[in-house]
């Protein structure tokens, strides 16, 4: 699509964030009727189709047209999972860098992580100091909404990210659930729906 990029982008779903806090957002969210979408192109099409080995470069050159087309989306998940590991091991930049450039670049854009809980972007659980600081840091650099989870649905292993989440002063927790499966069968009875609720 065609978009002047010479005019700055239009106002953004940060910019309520900023206004309002977390706190605001929520009850925003809670008196909308329409569907609030949250694009997860920047982190999770890559990471599932090409083995999250997009460039920041690459990135970067297309967050100007989306920091236009994109403002009224609820949110960008463009980091987390498996884009800091990927980033660092196989494509040789920093993943921080990548996050402060595309802020800088859609600025007005809410911007949106997958942390795995205690275990944050790696493979292991990391210890309570490690995930505060974490979060603190990836808030400093950015950060607006922490879609927190973890992938055996152990909320204890997500408590510590998701109280370090709200201590941040315009950091919004999206605590979640992994869902599989189907709930109205009753042949499944290990995770029916009352699992879930």
């Amino acid at each position: 699509p065609k978009v002047d990029l010479t005019s700055p982008p239009p106002k953004g779903t940060r910019d309520l964030l900023l206004a309002r806090g977390p706190e605001g957002l929520a009850k925003w969210v809670r008196a909308e009727r329409r569907l609030l979408f949250t694009d997860t192109t920047m982190r999770d099409a890559h990471q599932s189709l090409l083995a999250t080995r997009v460039r920041s470069h690459d990135l970067l050159r297309v967050a100007p047209a989306t920091a236009h087309l994109a403002a009224g989306l609820f949110s960008i998940e463009c980091w987390g999972g498996a884009t800091f590991d990927a980033t660092l091991r196989f494509l040789k930049e920093c993943p921080w860098e990548r996050l402060r450039k595309l802020r800088a670049a859609m600025p007005k854009t809410r911007f949106q992580m997958l942390l795995r809980g205690q275990n944050l972007l790696g493979y292991r659980h990391y210890g309570d100091e490690v995930v505060n600081r974490f979060v603190e840091k990836s808030a400093e650099n950015g950060m607006d909404v922490f879609r927190v989870f973890d992938s055996l649905n152990w909320t204890k292993g997500m408590t510590v990210a998701c109280e370090a989440v709200r201590k941040q002063k315009n950091a919004v927790l999206e605590a979640a659930v992994c869902y599989t499966g189907d709930v109205s069968d009753p042949k499944r009875d290990k995770y029916p729906l009352d699992y879930y609720v």
